[in-house]
């Protein structure tokens, strides 16, 4: 495969995380500020040696003041999930033109305490009381089983798997194993999607420290090189449930992702699924090509995502369904530990892993190959 500009010139050298759960004591910017410590620390470099700072969900300016920040390049996001792809894009693409030298994404989010409302508001729908992310990803799946056969139980395969894998994370919050049963059990929030198909909403904080392959070199910890990424948007029917799952959007980023890392999709050793309610993850499979369009369901039974049982491990710190909702970043963050080695418990970590794969199924599709070797 042709070599890609941007192929293994950034790197991920430091992550860092804060307990999830409920901390009305803090905020976004106190839990932002402990994760960037964490990942500061876990790079061996000091906040002195940031020279970049990508923000999500953190007031730009209360927090470089906080943090005592005084950098040239200071870039806060938008607060949608869709920008944890779209802040690494942006920190590779830095790097690459000497925009900074080390940079710091940091994510926060003080949801659960301050009783912060995902969904809802003034939205096109609105006076009609069409206002929950949770009732569109309901729709879409309700036109996904009718169209294709897929069923409600199918979910449950997605959320069991996330749950066992939550079961080893110390940090996750939910820690109670839960079977195809309990999920079929589960309440309906937005039929045909049930408690247990819906994200946590929890507080927390979480860090990357980025810098070019060459400086990481040095560095404290074995760098995790970002192969390829690639993205494509498409908000055309963004203010209603979408009637091709993103489909087309994920096609063409699969036509771009594995041609810019260098490697095949058979390559990947695990993945990391943005996972803000279960039909996603049906949604991401099919539209990167794992599987056929429609055959998601029929994929993900019989544990393929279930580390030590299928082909596929897929978000082993429990992700957004148990570990906790950090719309993305965290995901990033079991990657890189994943990709080191020994730092995750024995019983969670997928055997030999190399490479794997971020998957993002949302009005902006987008996916990023990371690995342990250049």
């Amino acid at each position: 495969m042709p070599d890609w500009d941007l192929r293994d010139k950034a790197c991920i050298v430091g992550v860092g995380s804060t307990a999830y759960g409920v901390f009305p004591e803090t905020d976004a910017v106190g839990l932002g500020i402990d994760a960037l410590r964490a990942a500061v620390d876990d790079a061996g470099i000091t906040f002195n040696d940031i020279d970049g700072v990508i923000l999500n969900r953190l007031p730009y300016d209360r927090f470089a003041e906080v943090a005592n920040l005084q950098t040239p390049f200071l870039m806060p996001t938008e607060a949608h999930g869709r920008f944890s792809a779209i802040a690494l894009n942006m920190a590779v693409e830095a790097l690459a033109t000497g925009q900074a030298k080390t940079i710091a994404l940091v994510y926060g989010n003080d949801g659960r305490s301050s009783k912060m409302k995902y969904g809802g508001g003034a939205g096109f729908w609105a006076p009609w009381g069409f206002t929950s992310p949770g009732a569109s990803h309901a729709m879409m799946y309700r036109r996904h089983m009718a169209r294709f056969g897929t069923t409600p139980e199918d979910l449950a395969h997605v959320a069991t798997a996330f749950r066992h894998h939550a079961t080893m994370n110390p940090n996750a919050v939910m820690q109670k194993p839960i079977t195809i049963l309990d999920h079929q059990a589960s309440r309906h929030v937005c039929d045909p999607l049930r408690l247990l198909d819906y994200c946590l909403i929890n507080d927390g904080g979480v860090a990357w420290i980025m810098t070019t392959s060459e400086r990481a070199k040095d560095m404290k910890q074995k760098p995790v090189y970002v192969s390829g990424y690639a993205r494509q948007d498409d908000f055309s029917q963004n203010s209603y449930p979408a009637d091709d799952f993103w489909y087309p959007a994920l096609q063409k980023v699969a036509t771009q992702i594995y041609e810019r890392a260098g490697i095949g999709r058979d390559d990947i050793d695990g993945l990391m699924i943005y996972d803000n309610f279960s039909p996603t993850v049906l949604f991401a499979l099919e539209g990167l090509g794992f599987c056929k369009q429609g055959e998601g369901g029929a994929f993900v039974r019989d544990g393929t995502l279930q580390l030590g049982k299928g082909r596929w491990p897929t978000n082993t710190s429990g992700g957004h369904l148990s570990e906790s909702y950090m719309q993305g970043w965290a995901l990033i963050v079991e990657g890189v530990r994943q990709l080191r080695g020994g730092q995750v418990p024995p019983e969670r970590q997928i055997a030999n892993a190399k490479a794997l794969q971020f998957l993002l199924a949302t009005p902006v599709s987008a996916s990023i190959i990371l690995r342990n070797d250049a």
